[in-house]
């Protein structure tokens, strides 16, 4: 007799999914994160990958600083949580942070190119566990990340989000059919 987890099957990427080397698109404009409209925002840039696997850069600039010429460990996680995230893309469904643990190893300098590569690790029902590593210009690992994103239809954010910030991202959303897809 076998287990559960022998039976279960590995995350497949979507057929929709960007192609690998592809840059993937800001899920909204206005995201801190990945947002092109956001200008106090990390704009984290994500290319696909390989399998379920993506590359977020950005560049440490001094609004990012915490410390004198270093990174703000919350900026630092919030790029975390942009990268994981956007492991949505691979499997065209959107999600929303339930948890993530960052343990950070060495300090991020402001003027760095910081690049995360992530990977989506496993998929329990709506659960989408992933993990990340961040890396420094020089290869150093600089911090290391662990998130359960948790798949949510499109009319959660209609429920939840602000109506004006909605009814202006429901306009781009007509160009990104995974947006229409829901658990």
């Amino acid at each position: 007799m076998t287990d559960a987890a022998d039976e279960s099957q590995p995350p497949v990427r979507d057929i929709h999914a960007p192609a690998p080397g592809v840059e993937v698109p800001s899920h909204y404009a206005q995201c801190y994160g990945c947002g092109v409209e956001q200008e106090s925002g990390l704009r984290v840039r994500v290319v696909a990958g390989s399998d379920l696997t993506v590359r977020g850069e950005m560049a440490v600039c001094e609004v990012h600083q915490g410390a004198p010429g270093l990174m703000h460990g919350g900026v630092l996680a919030a790029a975390f949580d942009e990268v994981l995230g956007a492991l949505s893309w691979l499997l065209m469904r959107p999600a929303v942070t339930a948890s993530l643990t960052v343990d950070f190893r060495a300090p991020v300098r402001v003027g760095d190119l910081l690049s995360i590569d992530a990977r989506v690790d496993g998929i329990d029902g709506r659960k989408v566990s992933c993990s990340g590593i961040g890396r420094n210009e020089e290869g150093a690992v600089l911090a290391t990340a662990s998130g359960l994103f948790i798949q949510v239809p499109i009319e959660h954010f209609a429920r939840h989000g602000r109506k004006q910030d909605v009814d202006k991202a429901a306009k781009s959303v007509r160009s990104r059919p995974w947006m229409e897809i829901g658990p």
